[in-house]
């Protein structure tokens, strides 16, 4: 079995990453700040209004009124509008700056596993998929995914446990991932849901104080209430049709701002069901691989398909969930090392980064064309789409054979 040598940390090497680090986030920070700002950050700009209600106004979210996003998402946010929340623009730097350091902390985690090409791809991806890899809550959630999968895998499953916990109270993703990692430990009700419990009992604790407990799970009937958004996998048969019928399939919902389509609307309700029964299906497997003595070396798979899940099956499906999975296969490039497995990693590792790299095209540059029905635009949607459906079937299939004892990880020493 060939494997795969570990690149030496030196100078030369770690200068290289921390500089390339810095030209990707300056990039990525001048994109969304200052080429495009209404396209890629606009998002930042109801951040700002977020927070200022917090800091100096009335209406806060959750505070005052149901909001669409957990508890927890409101620390970043009213954390960047420390420096201002009049100014949009420099909200949006300080919101840059924030995403920056926790970006730093994952490739600062990744470098101390020796995995360099882990962290270089990390950036890639980051590039590949543009300013939304920075200008959303979901930056927040990737980089605490990242790290705690990487806590995980470094047999730390308490520390995991509370960063996938802190995770899901910012965006719900990472809380699935408590799946494979509570599989994996070896006690599980002390290590995971102990610590889980901990998190989230300060959270709505916290939440109850400020007045806002009666509405501390509004975000979960905010989500309910979403229609097939135009750029979900789902929704790929009506989009392409559109274009090519030169009658564009997506509309704007208004409370939302989000474009959806309206013939998915059955399409819509039952992925609010199908997404579910998919992340208890992976867990019953791992109770298989819990059984069978393979779930340790089931967790990094289950962590990609779970995260590829929640995008393929999403209803939403927003160009910055891509980071999800950036995060995840960062972590699996980090974590595995020789013959096939790093084989079906690097085969992950490519469907994503072309995945992130199509995102890109379709937003925020190619965006407005999109809803116009350009069929370039479309096919480059359509050719995401389909990426994410093979990644998650490499990935299903790495999963499926992990845990039934057919593939061996070679874990970096």
């Amino acid at each position: 079995m060939s494997g795969t040598a570990v690149l030496p940390t030196t100078p030369a090497r770690l200068a290289a990453v921390w500089g390339s680090f810095v030209v990707v986030h300056a990039v990525l920070t001048v994109v969304g700040v200052v080429v495009v700002p209404a396209e890629a950050f606009w998002d930042l700009d109801l951040y700002r209004w977020w927070a200022w209600t917090v800091l100096d106004g009335a209406g806060a979210p959750l505070l005052d009124e149901p909001w669409v996003y957990p508890a927890g998402a409101l620390v970043p946010v009213v954390a960047a509008g420390a420096v201002s929340t009049v100014s949009t623009p420099v909200y949006a730097l300080t919101w840059c700056a924030l995403v920056t350091v926790l970006d730093a902390l994952v490739v600062a985690a990744l470098l101390r596993r020796d995995a360099h090409r882990a962290a270089w791809w990390w950036l890639a991806a980051l590039l590949a998929l543009g300013p939304v890899a920075v200008g959303r809550l979901d930056a927040v959630a990737a980089a605490l995914l990242a790290l705690g999968v990487l806590a995980a895998t470094s047999e730390r499953p308490g520390r995991a446990s509370v960063l996938l916990t802190a995770g899901a109270w910012v965006k719900v993703a990472p809380g699935a991932l408590l799946l494979p990692l509570a599989a994996a430990a070896r006690r599980p009700w002390r290590d995971v849901v102990v610590p889980a419990a901990v998190v989230t009992g300060l959270v709505v604790g916290a939440v109850g104080l400020a007045g806002g407990g009666p509405r501390v799970l509004s975000f979960l009937g905010a989500q309910g209430e979403r229609g097939l958004q135009v750029e979900s996998v789902a929704a790929t048969p009506w989009v392409v049709a559109g274009a090519v019928d030169g009658r564009p399939a997506a509309v704007l919902h208004d409370e939302l701002v989000t474009y959806e389509v309206p013939a998915g609307a059955t399409a819509a309700s039952a992925l609010d069901v199908v997404l579910p029964v998919g992340v208890v299906a992976v867990g019953a497997l791992l109770l298989v691989a819990r059984r069978r003595g393979t779930a340790v070396e089931a967790l990094v798979p289950a962590v990609l398909v779970l995260t590829t899940w929640l995008v393929v099956a999403n209803k939403v499906g927003s160009p910055q969930f891509m980071t999800w999975v950036a995060a995840a296969v960062a972590v699996a490039l980090a974590s595995t090392r020789g013959g096939d497995w790093a084989r079906r990693t690097w085969v992950v590792a490519a469907l994503a980064l072309a995945a992130a790299a199509l995102t890109q095209v379709v937003f925020p540059w190619g965006y407005p064309a999109l809803l116009a029905g350009d069929l370039a635009v479309t096919a480059a949607l359509a050719g995401r789409n389909a990426l994410l459906v093979a990644l998650l079937v490499v990935a299903a299939a790495w999963l499926v054979r992990v845990v039934v004892g057919r593939d061996v990880a070679v874990r970096e020493r």
